[in-house]
């Protein structure tokens, strides 16, 4: 179980508007991970969690304000290399994929119909355990989404269009239980 703030990259564009960006809400959110361990060496984990974004304009078109709101749940799964050699300190890697479902989306003042497109990605992390005895220990983690999905909005029943640039880093402290 850990804490998890979520940090996004700020950036997105609607077609054919020249300038064009978008930015979102961070979040810090409840994260748990369950982690199964083939060999002392190699383990996949799965990582369950959800969070919400607003969606703001930005750029050329800041003075629209905020386009709207979803929440977010991106269950990831990776494959991991744990470094077993260094006593209670234990590091890992990790690379997977990811499928970000969008929900609860709604569009904000002018703005109607969001819709954010469900997104498969690729994942990247490293993290480590700092274990106190057997069973218990601390974990910190980084783990990086590339995540750019497909939106759509009607501003005053004009259709716009773009690309939602998340990319977001999760950056996760808790606390690790091992079987």
């Amino acid at each position: 179980m850990r804490g998890l703030g979520v940090i996004t990259q700020d950036s997105g564009h609607v077609n054919g508007i020249a300038g064009s960006d978008l930015s979102y809400s961070d979040t810090v959110v409840p994260e748990l991970d369950i982690t199964y361990f083939f060999t002392d060496n190699i383990a996949a984990e799965l990582i369950l969690g959800t969070t919400y974004a607003n969606i703001d304009a930005d750029g050329s078109i800041e003075g629209l304000g905020q386009v709207g709101k979803t929440w977010l749940l991106p269950p990831t799964l990776t494959l991991q290399y744990h470094f077993t050699d260094l006593g209670v300190f234990k590091p890992y890697i990790g690379a997977g994929v990811n499928y970000t479902l969008f929900y609860e989306q709604s569009g904000s003042g002018a703005f109607s119909d969001l819709d954010v497109e469900n997104k498969v990605g690729a994942a990247l992390q490293i993290g480590f355990d700092y274990m106190v005895d057997e069973h218990w220990g601390f974990n910190v983690d980084v783990k990086k989404l590339f995540l750019e999905p497909d939106w759509k909005v009607n501003l005053d029943g004009a259709p716009l269009s773009g690309k939602a640039k998340l990319n977001p880093w999760l950056i996760g402290a808790g606390v690790t239980y091992r079987f």
